[in-house]
């Protein structure tokens, strides 16, 4: 059976791989071990959260699926950090599971050109062709021969996959689901790729009617909740999308005694994990190691679906025995008489080394292989879909004899994604963070469409209706800031008693609009009352007028900088440079140039420990080499 693009894997990086793949055009197959599992949310019952609520949102301004699935799916959002300032506010949505799976597997069924099978993937095809190794397809367990021209990886914590429970191991991808050891082994053995082991882990799932929520803190969503998908109407959403609420509780010393007097029955202690854990969703044991000092610690209580039967204890991921799991759940002031469902559990799995990728996900040593997801080294199906459309479009362009699309570090969180994991590696679960984004005042939610709707447009994967939508939104923020820019103010004493009536301080030079706007005490409402002409925009265009404006000093400065730098951008450096040839540059530095291969002097200078300095050197020789 032959396709253009085979994607192994039904999880979220899969998903948005094969969706892309197949609305570029090529016929694509997804395989995946259970058909009805196709979207599964292993973890969380969320989607987004600071920084992963940009994800979504860039995954959707391409025309991913996410965020639509999300907003169908979604029983309650918000949005965090409400307080700060734009750039570092997160969309976070809690979600039906059980619905998102099924819109999820149904959405890949009616997908033209996309096909599922419910097989394993034992192993992968690879020939040598012109001295190089070339992917041509796989085997699976029921010895189905698929052949394709591109092969993409989105395999989650299945590779290898062993599952603890206290003392208990058992062999699997998922609690209840079967591991794939042959696939790990022929990633290692016929592919030759560097791998490595990581853990995660997840919590015990509550019977809802066993908990007394009244003597927890109630947490509901935006009583005006925003949509993910820049698709969704958003005033229709608004008016009709119900929502159920979380719940906070706390855990206290009683808690602490328990977990504590039972570390020697830890896995994550007693040597018998020996894969790293994400070190920003450690587990309860770990956090009790790590801060003894604590008296308690957050527990957020989240509805599993809109019928509310079971809770995710958000908080206590653990993988200790199953009745030290009662004895600590019993210890939380309203769980006295909680029923577990679902019993916590750590997983440990194989992951391929992101070094070994290049920037548009293609493996280095085999042609036309594509790796996307936890199987690089990642944690979070936001992290793991943005790999997964990235791979999918660029599987789908080097069929069409195209440039790869790389993002950029200043154009998109998934370009910080892919850069941060292709040239420094990672040697713990990946997660994404407002802070690991250099400009993020340039990559506000709100701002991703404008970023890339073009190339989701350009690739076929946005529609000339949403595109339409996408330019006249963009348009009408240029004419308000422009608007703000242009309109100049006098201290005058009737202009200061308009202030004055809007508890402003009064001017004492001429001031643009703008640069009254970007008071901290400047809202939407001062905004319209000295330039009444913005009114006639929509409130969502007049909230991004207005953040625009106060920012406005800071992006031109950012976007000055990027300017500076593109310079760079433009050089590419040649796949068989080679480093070791380039005078002036010590031994560690050309050891980790030709181990990352970087294409371009921007993705080198990004490699850690490589210096301006080193940059300038390189530079030299290139311009060298391209005149011999």
């Amino acid at each position: 059976m032959n396709y253009d693009i085979i994607v192994v894997g039904g999880g979220h990086a899969g998903i948005e791989a094969a969706l892309a793949a197949a609305r570029m055009g090529n016929k694509t197959l997804l395989v995946s071990m259970l058909a009805e599992n196709v979207g599964a949310t292993s973890c969380n019952p969320a989607v987004g959260g600071l920084a992963k609520g940009h994800l979504v949102r860039e995954l959707d301004a391409l025309g991913g699926a996410m965020g639509l699935i999300t907003d169908e799916a979604g029983i309650q959002f918000r949005i965090l950090n409400q307080t700060k300032g734009p750039a570092v506010r997160g969309s976070r949505a809690q979600i039906d599971m059980d619905k998102y799976r099924v819109i999820a597997r149904n959405t890949v069924l009616n997908t033209p050109n996309l096909d599922l099978a419910q097989d394993t993937v034992e192993s992968l095809i690879v020939e040598d062709t012109l001295g190089s190794k070339e992917i041509k397809g796989v085997v699976t367990t029921l010895l189905n021969e698929y052949r394709a021209k591109k092969v993409i990886i989105t395999s989650g914590t299945f590779l290898n996959g062993i599952i603890h429970v206290g003392e208990v191991q058992q062999e699997g991808g998922r609690y209840g689901e079967q591991r794939s050891v042959g696939l790990s082994i022929s990633l290692k053995n016929d592919c030759g790729l560097n791998m490595a082991r990581l853990k995660t882990g997840t919590c015990a799932r509550i019977d809802s009617s066993s908990i007394d929520f009244s003597v927890m803190e109630e947490q509901g969503g935006d009583e005006l909740p925003n949509p993910f998908s820049f698709r969704t109407d958003r005033q229709k959403f608004q008016a009709e999308k119900k929502q159920l609420p979380c719940y906070i509780a706390y855990t206290n010393e009683t808690t602490h005694k328990i977990i504590e007097s039972n570390f020697y029955r830890a896995p994550l202690f007693t040597g018998q994990i020996a894969g790293k854990s994400p070190r920003y969703c450690p587990s309860i044991e770990d956090k009790i190691d790590k801060f003894p000092d604590k008296e308690r610690h957050h527990l957020f209580l989240e509805p599993q679906t809109m019928d509310n039967t079971e809770i995710y204890v958000n908080g206590m991921s653990t993988s200790l025995p199953p009745e030290v799991q009662r004895e600590m759940i019993h210890s939380v002031q309203g769980m006295e008489n909680a029923k577990i469902v679902r019993y916590g559990y750590a997983i440990e799995y194989d992951f391929v080394d992101p070094r070994e990728l290049k920037h548009s996900l293609e493996t280095k040593k085999i042609k036309g292989l594509y790796l996307a997801g936890q199987i690089n080294g990642t944690t979070g199906y936001e992290e793991a879909a943005a790999q997964g459309i990235m791979a999918g479009i660029n599987a789908g362009l080097a069929l069409q004899n195209r440039e790869p699309l790389v993002l950029r570090r200043d154009e998109a969180y998934i370009g910080v994604l892919i850069d941060d994991l292709v040239t420094k590696g990672t040697n713990e679960p990946y997660r994404m963070f407002t802070s690991r984004a250099e400009y993020r005042l340039l990559l506000r939610e709100e701002s991703a469409d404008v970023r890339l709707g073009h190339y989701g447009h350009e690739l076929g994967l946005v529609s000339d209706e949403q595109y339409e939508k996408i330019k006249k939104k963009a348009r009408q923020i240029r004419e308000g800031a422009k608007l703000l820019e242009d309109m100049k103010f006098t201290p005058n004493k009737e202009f200061n008693a308009l202030l004055e009536s809007i508890n402003e301080q009064p001017l004492k030079d001429v001031s643009t609009a703008q640069q009254l706007i970007a008071r901290k005490t400047f809202d939407i409402v001062k905004m319209l009352t000295i330039v009444p002409e913005l009114d006639t925009y929509d409130e969502y265009i007049k909230n991004e007028i207005l953040v625009e404006g106060k920012y406005a000093r800071y992006v031109d400065k950012q976007s000055q900088e990027i300017e500076r730098m593109k310079k760079y951008l433009k050089i590419k450096i040649p796949e068989d440079f080679n480093f070791t040839g380039v005078s002036g540059l010590s031994k560690e530095v050309q050891e980790k140039l030709a181990a990352f291969s970087p294409p371009t002097l921007q993705a080198a200078m990004n490699i850690s420990g490589i210096t301006p300095a080193a940059i300038e050197i390189l530079h030299i020789y290139i311009k060298m080499a391209a005149k011999k």
